[in-house]
């Protein structure tokens, strides 16, 4: 289990947000914490600490002004720490190789592989082609229905109608290099994580990062133990560089101890 770390980008800023809050146009989007310091200083300083294999979202819509104010902030970061994070945000067969040549190590993908509410099957196709599987993150963020767990598109904002469980890890298994989960629901709250979704994502073959909800060293014992420590974990507003209380080089060791 590891710590990977995070840069969430919004109207050019980077920012932690209440995940559920995110709108379109931004009004009652809730912000937990707005940096002054531009997302080169975060891949900096996560390059610093050795704390790889992290993600860079863009939050904003692509196609608008503040998509491209974000994805400026997005490219510097990339070029600030060449192969040590993922991107996502926007990302199509077409503009991958971009954000890949900036130096991600992965391009990240959540709505361009579903339709209507369903996995499309040939986007996914051409998604994987396009970058080959190696490169490829398939985010399959989610948020509660009842006692189950859906894939959230468009920003988290579309809750789709596919499942998240054993079967649909397996499928898609198959088509990425990891997934990356957040637990929409919870994200940004700092208020505890969704302990229904871990052993979910334990039916994995390939790497998971878990994100939604951690607030404390706790949280973070909670999910190396249900997880089997077999599931990485993404804090963003409870750490010390976004404005919380929790100490980033803790949380790093504490996901590494034994």
């Amino acid at each position: 289990m590891k710590l990977r770390p995070c840069i969430d980008i919004h109207n050019g800023a980077v920012k932690q947000i209440v995940g559920s809050s995110l709108t379109d146009d931004s009004k009652g989007t809730s912000e937990n914490y707005v940096s002054e310091k531009g997302a080169a200083h975060f891949a900096k300083l996560y390059s610093s600490l050795g704390l790889d294999g992290g993600h860079i979202i863009i939050l904003n819509k692509k196609g608008t002004p503040e998509y491209e104010a974000s994805k400026s902030q997005a490219l510097e970061a990339l070029g600030a720490f060449r192969g040590g994070m993922g991107i996502g945000g926007g990302i199509d067969p077409d503009n991958a190789g971009e954000f890949l040549d900036a130096g991600a190590s992965h391009v990240i993908v959540t709505s361009y592989v579903f339709k209507d509410g369903e996995i499309d099957h040939d986007a996914l196709t051409r998604m994987a082609s396009s970058t080959g599987k190696d490169r490829l993150i398939l985010d399959l963020s989610c948020r509660r229905k009842g006692d189950d767990f859906f894939v959230a598109t468009d920003r988290w904002q579309k809750i789709s109608n596919v499942r998240v469980d054993s079967l649909l890890l397996n499928e898609l298994a198959g088509y990425c290099d990891e997934f990356l989960i957040h637990a929409a629901d919870v994200e940004g709250k700092k208020t505890g994580i969704e302990t229904d979704l871990i052993p979910i994502l334990i039916g994995s073959r390939i790497p998971v990062t878990y994100a939604g909800g951690v607030h404390s060293l706790d949280d973070i014992d909670i999910i190396k133990l249900i997880g089997d420590s077999k599931i990485d974990v993404t804090i963003g507003s409870a750490l010390d560089i976004f404005g919380g209380n929790l100490d980033i080089k803790d949380a790093a060791r504490r996901c590494i101890e034994d």
